[in-house]
């Protein structure tokens, strides 16, 4: 049985699932899914097509599903919010629709914590285990790997690809793609060294001195970083490795880095 406050405004269409709690004042659209054990808090509003997952829990005045701020959008577009299971959407936080030649879906994975007043535009895609600190913002069409953790105040400009596992430290302004499991600091910010902490958290003695190896060989050598990814994608094994030397081959906004002797 969900627990609907008296002063919330549900829409006609909108779909609640079981155990749903939605506070005070809220705002639920009539376009908008609420699965099992989702909470909305005071004042929160969840508008347009939009799915929250189950026991994702959404502070007050946090707004979700609103048109994307884009100027070629039309209030007829079939865009859409999708956010995943397990969620921690704190005070303020903004999630926008997608736009139409942007694929349409805004997404955000499972498990993830978005702190107070960050925002994440039209076409982001954020994965799994995502923390945004306070005042975080993805401009649109922008990519965030899977335990990643965002730094307080820190943009990312429009169509950067963050890889998994990186650690972008406060106060950054990235506008160029950060490879997997990378530092990443500054204004503009530069890949620093590997994100030591994160990688140590998660994976083996094996694949941590790998990855070692490899950042050495990528950031060190006087050769094009992409060209020395492609010839240790050639040779290498170990898949965390072939996940880096890919992601550097394939980015399309170069990788910022201070090249070091």
């Amino acid at each position: 049985m969900s627990n609907i406050h008296k002063t919330a405004i549900i829409e006609n269409g909108a779909k609640i699932g079981n155990s749903v709690t939605i506070g005070a004042f809220a705002h639920i659209g009539a376009k908008s899914i609420l699965e099992d054990r989702v909470e909305i808090m005071q004042g929160a509003g969840i508008y347009g097509d939009t799915v929250i997952g189950e026991g994702t829990k959404v502070y007050p005045y946090a707004i979700i599903g609103m048109p994307p701020q884009d100027i070629g959008y039309k209030s007829d577009d079939a865009v859409r919010v999708i956010i995943g299971k397990n969620n921690t959407i704190r005070e303020f936080v903004t999630i926008n629709a997608g736009t139409m030649h942007g694929g349409g879906v805004t997404r955000v994975g499972d498990e993830c914590f978005i702190m107070i007043y960050s925002h994440i535009a039209h076409d982001c895609q954020v994965g799994n285990h995502v923390i945004m600190a306070n005042n975080a913002t993805l401009a649109g069409h922008v990519e965030i790997g899977s335990y990643t953790v965002i730094g307080g105040m820190t943009p990312i400009h429009q169509f950067v690809k963050i890889g998994e596992g990186c650690m972008i430290g406060g106060a950054s302004a990235i506008s160029q793609d950060i490879p997997p499991f990378c530092l990443a600091e500054g204004n503009r910010a530069v890949v620093k060294g590997l994100n030591a902490i994160g990688i140590k958290r998660r994976f083996e003695k094996e694949d941590i001195r790998a990855l070692q190896r490899a950042y050495r060989k990528l950031f060190r050598s006087s050769q094009p970083i992409k060209d020395v990814a492609l010839e240790m994608l050639k040779e290498e094994e170990n898949e965390k490795v072939k996940q880096m030397c890919s992601f550097i081959i394939e980015t399309k906004r170069g990788i910022p880095y201070e090249r070091k002797s």
